[in-house]
């Protein structure tokens, strides 16, 4: 058994051999628009639930994204020795 690398893997899509970057440059852009389209509408409906949250729901979250923002912080800071 030899394998050849030109040969795509299994559930691999092969697209001409002398075209294969512009079709992987395009699919990558569509993916980019794709995933801005989607923050787009996400982070909108996001903050409207937000707004509509009892103060003390408010404030609970705020606590919570802080003590998570302290957590991240200090791990960043205890890799690179700060």
């Amino acid at each position: 058994m030899s394998s050849d690398a030109t040969k795509p893997l299994n559930g691999e899509i092969q697209s001409g051999t002398t075209g294969g970057s512009a079709g992987a440059n395009n699919t990558e852009a569509g993916r980019t628009v794709l995933v801005g389209v989607l923050g787009g509408t996400t982070s909108p409906a996001g903050y409207l639930v937000y707004q509509r949250l009892p103060d003390d729901q408010k404030e609970r979250l705020h606590r919570q994204v802080r003590g998570v923002l302290e957590t991240r912080i200090n791990e960043l800071r205890s890799n690179f020795n700060l």
